[in-house]
């Protein structure tokens, strides 16, 4: 079983991270917020394993902390 990757993993970031900002221009909060709920789904069922999900989730709520 693997861990939660936490160090950059992800060629290009800026371009992908600019790609989903892009997604969100002239969206209302709630329709911005349902299609990160969406994005969230999408990317928790091809991850597959709830192990690294729930990884994942408290890293990112320790980040808001």
């Amino acid at each position: 079983m693997t861990d939660l990757i936490l160090t950059p993993n992800l060629d290009n970031a800026d371009d992908v991270y600019a790609a989903i900002l892009s997604e969100h221009d002239g969206l209302s909060p709630k329709d911005s917020a349902a299609l990160n709920a969406r994005l969230i789904l999408i990317l928790a069922n091809h991850i597959g394993d709830p192990k690294i999900i729930r990884q994942a989730l408290n890293a990112a709520k320790a980040s808001t902390a």
